[in-house]
């Protein structure tokens, strides 16, 4: 089959089904290589980035989606859904980061972190689908852990977690509190410094 053709089939798929297609889903209907796709998959995500178009292919994990750009968002938004644009809260924000940067913790652990109960933002982020349980821990009482979903990565535009910024490494106080004035620099920000 030609590249052309290929890249036409993909297209259909994506657009017919409107979720994230797995890599392995499109190896077995096409019947091509997982090098060759992944080659085709990065060429089809150049042309949507450099033609004038409102749709883009994003990955997302071991997959991909066609998706309206984020910069009409407010256009496409009001018809689609009457209802007001969902938001965020700080602590909703607060305990979305704690879960992505720590798949699979437990409620009373993200409590623990943050130091107010988490029922509320927990709700709110089920209710979107920026979380999902990720089952039962080997703990006492056998809590429930949670994780982020792919529609986190898709809204916050990541491929995986693993492009999460890293976190800024600090010292901790006889109380385990942080000690903000003693964040310690990374070795790119002392050598930054140092060649001034």
């Amino acid at each position: 089959m030609k590249i052309e053709k290929v890249e036409s089939v993909i297209e259909s798929i994506l657009f017919a089904v409107g979720r994230v297609v797995k890599i392995q889903e499109l190896e077995m209907v096409l019947e091509i290589e997982r090098k060759d796709l992944e080659q085709i998959m990065r060429n089809m995500q150049e042309n949507y980035k450099n033609e004038n178009k409102g749709i883009e292919l994003i990955r997302v994990n071991d997959g991909y989606q066609l998706c309206t750009k984020k910069e009409n968002y407010e256009y496409i938004y009001p018809i689609i859904d009457k209802r007001n644009k969902p938001k965020l809260s700080n602590a909703a924000m607060e305990t979305l980061a704690i879960i992505a940067y720590n798949p699979k913790i437990s409620r009373p652990e993200i409590e623990a972190i943050r130091g107010v109960n988490v029922d509320g933002p927990m709700y709110k982020l089920l209710e979107y689908g920026l979380i999902e349980e990720a089952g039962k821990i080997d703990l006492p009482g056998r809590p429930m852990s949670y994780k982020t979903t792919d529609e986190f990565l898709k809204m916050f535009g990541y491929t995986s977690l693993d492009d999460l910024p890293e976190l800024p490494r600090y010292k901790m106080d006889e109380n385990h509190q942080i000690i903000i004035e003693e964040i310690i620099e990374t070795p790119e920000e002392e050598n930054k410094e140092g060649v001034k």
